[in-house]
């Protein structure tokens, strides 16, 4: 049964995007994330990288069906198809069920169904663009744009005279995540590649999630050579620490970023390599594009809207209002 108006929800989840986690559990419920011996997609443990609140708890995979939960909140397609039924009694199967979708169609980018076909469901698409090119079917469908929370401390300076660029395991992923985008332009304008496995590619490699901002921060712009994905909260991430963007104008990167007032987007390559060079050449520039990001970054990308936002959902699918879930729940710092 639902949980009576003012509790906390008990809320059962996978570890699918460390970063979003992080940054979901700041909703003032409960958050047991399955995991299994050895990890495994999904099944990772939390690790000590992000200071997890006292409301986020690991729970073993073969002791999920003897706990009670309020709401179940899938995030991949092998946990609502193949885990439900191996993980989940009976009793849990039939709890509110949310899917938190990261990503566009990988399929059609317009005609494909997806999966999560509940109509007592919710379907969350952590962007209007994916919400957009997404058939969600018969599922009712809500849009949770992303939050993020940046240390106090984090700073523009922009004194490398280079630009950062963070992709994970970009050699793999391909042409899908702008590989091809990222090894011609950086023949043309000096750039860093940060993220798992950038080594292969020449880069820096993985960088601390906490260290990230910062360390962005010191570049002079932040470049996102993405075709077609969701946008990233590394996008976020640099413009609330006041770094200017550059990147291709595709799916919801456009109407983040305004060209010439908060960085720049086009589909033209050489366009954006004329535009880097400017921000080289002229650290003030780099400088007013950048507190604009980040103006722009708190405005949209706020924890606190975040949280209110995803309250709603959970209010909703549970038929609770939660009136104490109103501010963040409390997050080690």
């Amino acid at each position: 049964m639902p949980e009576t108006p003012g509790r906390r929800l008990r809320i059962l989840t996978w570890h699918v995007h460390g970063n979003y986690l992080y940054y979901l559990t700041h909703v003032p419920h409960d958050f047991y994330v399955v995991v299994r011996p050895g990890g495994g997609p999904g099944y990772a443990p939390l690790g000590p990288g992000l200071p997890w609140g006292r409301n986020v708890r690991e729970i073993p995979a073969d002791r999920v069906r003897d706990q009670r939960f309020d709401c179940v909140l899938y995030q991949s397609k092998q946990a609502y198809l193949e885990d439900r039924t191996e993980l989940l009694s009976a009793a849990q199967r039939q709890l509110p069920q949310i899917y938190l979708e990261h990503d566009p169609p990988q399929q059609h980018p317009t005609n494909t169904v997806h999966w999560f076909q509940e109509p007592r469901g919710t379907l969350v698409h952590v962007t209007p663009f994916n919400a957009l090119m997404w058939d969600s079917g018969c599922t009712p469908t809500r849009v949770v744009e992303h939050g993020v929370r940046l240390p106090p401390d984090v700073e523009y300076q922009g004194t490398i005279p280079r630009g950062i660029v963070v992709v994970n395991h970009l050699r793999r992923r391909g042409r899908r995540l702008g590989a091809d985008v990222f090894d011609a332009l950086r023949t043309r304008v000096p750039l860093d590649l940060a993220g798992m496995d950038a080594e292969s590619l020449g880069g820096i490699g993985e960088v601390p999630n906490l260290e990230l901002p910062a360390l962005m921060a010191r570049y002079r712009f932040f470049f996102n050579p993405i075709r077609y994905t969701s946008l990233g909260l590394a996008v976020i991430e640099a413009m609330m620490a006041g770094v200017p963007v550059v990147g291709l104008a595709t799916t919801e990167m456009s109407t983040v970023i305004e060209s010439g007032a908060n960085g720049y987007v086009d589909t033209r390559i050489d366009h954006l390599a004329d535009v880097m060079h400017e921000l080289l050449a002229d650290p003030e520039l780099a400088r007013a594009w950048g507190q604009e990001a980040r103006l722009r970054a708190l405005q949209r990308f706020g924890i606190d809207r975040f949280v209110r936002d995803w309250t709603a959902v959970l209010d909703e699918a549970v038929g609770a209002a939660s009136p104490a879930a109103a501010e963040p729940a409390e997050v080690q710092s």
